[in-house]
């Protein structure tokens, strides 16, 4: 991602912080039933034994930490842009016995990583920011640094088959304005900017297109809410 971009994203999010915790608290974008999806995975990977897990864009880890604590990882990498919310983040998972947390931007870090070194990959709403190459490129690390039987665990917002992405935004934009109510008129039109600039979500045909270029099998369906999924690639 470029680093004019990066900055951009890096600055709402410490602006907007509080706007996004709205949104968290209200369930605007259904973080609790995404959260119970998440759960039921990593219990599942926890019970073939240690595990390790790769944090894309990890943010403050807050919804994830949760989880984490119940099924801790042996490993546990993060990356992320934001060091605020990686400062955050060292707090949430202080419980865990390995934990590793890099401010640095995802692909260069992914693809310094050993191959086969991670058996759970996971990101939560980051993947929309890039570009369809970027995603592309992004996604063939992840397959490079999964262990062998490893996921990929993605949350993401994603669109209809042939929906363009002005159709999308539209869409998107307003189920912010009417729904999103508690964030108030400056907060809607702050999260409306955002959404317009850095929102570039792909089909599921073509994420399952890049899945599978990368060496996975199988793209499932774990669970849906609206424009937003939960999609476990094996």
């Amino acid at each position: 991602m470029q680093k004019n971009k990066v900055d951009a994203l890096t600055n709402f999010f410490r602006s907007s912080w509080s706007v996004y915790d709205t949104i968290i608290q209200r369930n605007y974008m259904f973080h609790r039933e995404i959260e119970q999806a998440i759960r039921e995975v990593v219990g599942a990977r926890s019970v073939l034994g240690p595990y390790s897990l790769l944090d894309l864009g990890c943010g403050n880890t807050r919804g994830l930490a949760r989880t984490l604590r119940q099924f801790p990882p042996v490993r546990y990498l993060g990356i992320d842009m934001s060091s605020a919310a990686l400062a955050e983040a060292s707090h949430e998972l202080a419980a865990l016995p390995d934990v590793e947390l890099r401010e640095q931007d995802m692909v260069q870090c992914v693809t310094q990583l050993a191959v086969g070194s991670f058996d759970l990959i996971y990101s939560g709403f980051a993947l929309h920011h890039f570009s369809t190459s970027e995603k592309a490129q992004l996604i063939q690390t992840i397959g490079a640094v999964r262990s062998p039987g490893g996921e990929f665990l993605l949350v993401d917002v994603v669109r209809e088959t042939e929906e363009t992405r002005e159709h999308y935004l539209e869409g998107y934009i307003k189920m912010i304005e009417t729904q999103w109510t508690d964030l108030g008129a400056e907060g809607i039109d702050q999260i409306r900017q955002h959404v317009r600039l850095y929102d570039y979500p792909e089909t599921g045909e073509e994420l399952a297109a890049m899945v599978s270029a990368a060496g996975f099998t199988e793209m499932r369906l774990l669970a849906r809410h609206r424009q937003h999924q939960v999609l476990l690639c094996s």
